[in-house]
């Protein structure tokens, strides 16, 4: 079912239209870190579990520069189907959603070469500790294998939401995570494979989900009766595609890089600070990622008005966006700061040393009393990204990033252990807010609008 988000009270169009897309997210969340408390609280010793969570927790900033590729071609696709779809041009809509499908699967067959090739090479390069060495690379390699699944699953679903089916996403990502738990309960907890059953629990899961979304897309495509056939694959799309879609990739994969760089501030400090700063990104990221999703919502609605040209429903979205986002974010501080121990714990083995905990929460107690202001930033983002002002959007980001990885590095060194690196985070926020708010309030996004 498609939603014609150009018409309708803003507010209630908006809200209903991303209630789908924080479900999914929230379990897309769940089972990521489903991963790491299963495989920390059922390893076979105290030890083994914070060792196995340590080596998940290292791998990840590299899964994560995977999936910054595959969510930059989701944007820059969403982008584009949203614009053709709010603009009701059908067959040229058709021939954009094929020409991304085939552009993605080269995309993402390149980097899972890459990254087979690479994998033992980039754990060595990032100072990984020799305790968890062997499973971190276990884990990323098996990880790479099922890029071609992740790729496709992430531009299927963007060309739902993009075409304001927000619904089908949230059905097959909860099939998608329920599968996953299930497998990784019975990998790690009933066969005892450890980071293997982990990492094969995603790629099976991974791969299901990737299938079943590409199937379900072709049947929604056909759907649409437009007379003629549409040319599979169209050099003009292809360079439209890539205007949004290269400077997404380049924004999330930068993003990546650069934690990518504080990963390996934060290995030179042990395991334990390793596993608990794994435990304290992910619940990090599990509020973020879901106060995003309004966000995400907003740049399929400002798209879709844009193609429409109702330039004068961006305004009242924007302002219902921040409503929902920012009140989201209050929320998670309500929650996290006061119960942050008991939150770190479900991730730690019972009997583990306090260790963990302390570091996870000593990251929590800095990061999340600024979610109000990160919240700002993808609120006003998602106006630049769904107009398609793409270097606007890419200087905040880069802006707040620079900023991270710079002052992570130098507080690093110069507060002498991990809280350094910790401080990086909300001032990082402030810049990119402040830039993102400027850039909207400047009418930048108005410029150069696309025609169709």
């Amino acid at each position: 079912m498609t939603t014609d988000l150009t018409v309708g009270k803003p507010s209630q169009k908006l809200f209903w239209f991303s209630i789908p897309l924080l479900l999914s997210v929230a379990f897309q969340q769940l089972y990521q870190m489903a991963d790491s408390i299963i495989v920390g609280r059922f390893a076979e010793t105290v030890e083994a579990g914070e060792l196995a969570l340590a080596a998940v927790g290292a791998s990840y900033p590299i899964t994560q520069l995977f999936v910054a590729v595959a969510t930059g071609i989701n944007i820059g696709t969403g982008v584009l189907v949203s614009q053709l779809f709010g603009a009701k041009r059908y067959l040229r809509m058709k021939t954009a959603i094929s020409t991304a499908l085939l552009t993605t699967t080269t995309v993402a067959l390149l980097l899972t070469l890459i990254g087979a090739i690479g994998t033992h090479g980039i754990m060595n390069a990032l100072s990984t500790p020799e305790n968890i060495f062997a499973d971190g690379s276990l884990y990323l390699r098996v990880y790479v294998f099922g890029l071609l699944f992740l790729f496709i699953y992430n531009v299927c679903t963007g060309i739902f939401n993009a075409m304001g089916d927000s619904r089908t996403p949230l059905i097959l990502l909860v099939l998608s995570s329920v599968g996953n738990v299930i497998l990784d309960m019975v990998f790690v907890a009933g066969l005892h494979w450890g980071v293997a059953g982990v990492a094969w629990a995603t790629f099976i899961a991974q791969g299901a989900s990737g299938i079943l979304t590409f199937v379900l897309l072709l049947r929604r495509v056909r759907s649409f009766d437009t007379g003629h056939h549409f040319v599979l694959f169209a050099p003009e799309m292809l360079r439209r595609l890539t205007n949004y879609a290269v400077p997404s990739i380049a924004q999330q994969s930068f993003v990546s890089v650069g934690n990518v760089l504080i990963q390996y501030y934060i290995n030179l400090c042990g395991a334990t600070v390793i596993a608990g700063f794994s435990a304290a990104n992910r619940v990090n990221q599990f509020a973020l990622t879901c106060c995003m999703s309004f966000a995400s919502g907003l740049s399929s609605y400002v798209a879709q008005n844009i193609g429409a040209r109702k330039l004068d429903r961006i305004g009242p979205g924007l302002k219902w966006g921040a409503v929902y986002s920012l009140g989201l974010s209050v929320v998670f501080m309500a929650i996290y700061l006061p119960f942050a121990n008991k939150i770190i714990s479900l991730f730690v083995p019972a009997g583990s040393a306090s260790g963990v905990i302390d570091v996870a929460r000593g990251y929590l107690f800095t990061v999340v009393p600024f979610y109000l202001v990160v919240c700002t930033k993808f609120v006003c983002d998602s106006v630049l990204r769904g107009a398609g002002a793409m270097r606007p959007f890419m200087v905040t980001t880069f802006s707040d990033l620079i900023i991270r990885v710079v002052l992570s590095i130098a507080l690093f060194y110069v507060v002498g252990n991990e809280h350094g690196i910790w401080l990086s985070w909300p001032i990082g926020w402030f810049l990119g807010s402040g830039l993102s708010v400027f850039f909207y309030k400047s009418g930048a996004w108005k410029k150069n609008l696309p025609t169709f």
